[in-house]
């Protein structure tokens, strides 16, 4: 029994010798390696050889070139520490520099200079008033104020002003900038902005007057921001011809009028609660026209419209036609506003004045307007732009929404328009 459990592990008392070793084998593979490398030593040097004159030669033609390139850069190029030294010394200059009063006296009389040759557009309106006193005795009382003249066409000058200046007046003169005087007659006045365009027939006037006048030119509104240098010409502080300097401290103010919202520039300059004239920026352009009326503040700062939301007005009283008149305040309802308030996306009615066309015709405060005869509208800029175009005595739709018991509702009515006296 025990040969037999001696034999079955008998394999693990057996000792495992190693594998003799092949020297002649190692000896093939060692030389064969060397071969190789002495064959790929060879054709290197080879190759080399046979390139180098090629090589040379490309570099003896590119040295030049690339050293001219980097003297030159060297030569002209600053280094950042150098560019960064003269940008700091010439800020020190800078800061360093003081302003004389000379200095002072140059750009006021640039200024000036400015304003000088924009009052060449500028005129003295003088309306004479016939009325009777409490004896009923007939008098004349006179009343100025300024206007500007925008336009020379057929052979008139066209002049804008205020209504207020001319109102129920038997006469009207217009004094220009050398003191010559023309007799002027009422084109068309707007009795929502209060704005009136007079002629004057040159006929009547000196050729000597028609060769320093001159025409203003409308300015782009869009260029102004608060800080903007601005001019103020005309009568702003009851003197006429007067010329004030100073900058705009906001443009976010708005005026509601009757089916228009006006933007409304506020300035630093002092003015006259009866004062009149424009606003001009540095180019010598109108951009603004002066009416206290429509002041955001009562703070005696001047204001001044927008000349650019007011050029379709003066276009339709310079070629003497009346200005539509419907007779609500309005607002725009946006997205925003919409989701808020769950109000209809249009022109929101703020407010209709009594017995005008938008009342006869049935509109309400808080009626929502979408469109006049099938022109759609979303803003109250749209809104203003189809009144505007509206011929007089005609009848338009406007299809507008009304809230109920159940929400709002689309209507429709029949509206003529009319003209604010």
């Amino acid at each position: 029994m025990e040969d037999k459990q001696l034999q079955k592990n008998e394999f693990v008392r057996e000792k495992i010798k190693d594998k003799p070793k092949n020297y002649k084998r190692l000896w093939i593979k060692l030389l064969t390696a060397a071969g190789c490398g002495i064959v790929f030593a060879l054709t290197a040097v080879l190759v080399m050889l046979f390139m180098l004159p090629t090589l040379h030669g490309k570099m003896q033609e590119n040295m030049p070139q690339t050293q001219l390139r980097d003297s030159q850069t060297d030569d002209t190029q600053d280094t950042p520490a150098e560019t960064q030294s003269e940008e700091d010394t010439q800020e020190t200059q800078t800061q360093n520099k003081e302003f004389t009063i000379d200095d002072y006296q140059k750009i006021q009389t640039q200024l000036y200079a400015i304003g000088n040759l924009a009052n060449k557009s500028i005129v003295t309106i003088t309306s004479v008033v016939s009325d009777t006193d409490w004896f009923n005795n007939s008098y004349e009382r006179e009343g100025q104020g300024s206007g500007t003249i925008i336009g020379d066409e057929d052979g008139k000058l066209l002049i804008l002003t205020e209504r207020r200046i001319i109102k129920d007046a038997s006469k009207i003169s217009v004094t220009f900038i050398d003191d010559t005087v023309a007799p002027a007659e009422l084109i068309k006045y707007d009795g929502n902005t209060g704005l009136a365009v007079l002629e004057v027939e040159k006929t009547k006037m000196e050729s000597s007057t028609l060769s320093v006048i001159g025409v203003m030119s409308m300015g782009n509104s869009n260029s102004v921001h608060k800080g903007s240098v601005v001019f103020a010409l005309g009568s702003s502080v009851g003197t006429n011809y007067s010329f004030l300097t100073g900058s705009i401290t906001s443009t976010s103010n708005e005026i509601s009028t009757e089916d228009c919202n006006y933007s409304v520039y506020t300035t630093d300059i002092v003015a006259n609660k009866n004062g009149s004239g424009i606003l001009i920026n540095t180019d010598g352009e109108m951009i603004g026209v002066v009416m206290q009326n429509y002041s955001a503040a009562s703070t005696g700062a001047l204001t001044a419209v927008d000349a650019n939301e007011l050029k379709e007005i003066i276009a339709l009283l310079s070629d003497s036609k009346d200005v539509p008149y419907l007779g609500v305040h309005i607002s725009t309802v946006t997205e925003k506003i919409a989701n808020t308030y769950g109000i209809p996306k249009g022109v929101y009615i703020k407010e209709v004045e009594m017995d005008s066309p938008a009342m006869n015709a049935g509109l309400q405060s808080g009626d929502v307007i979408l469109k006049i005869d099938d022109q759609d509208i979303t803003t109250a800029d749209s809104y203003t732009e189809a009144v505007l175009g509206l011929t007089l005595k005609e009848t338009y739709s406007v299809v507008f929404m009304r809230e109920g018991s159940n929400g709002y509702k689309e209507l429709t009515c029949d509206i003529e328009a009319g003209i604010l006296k």
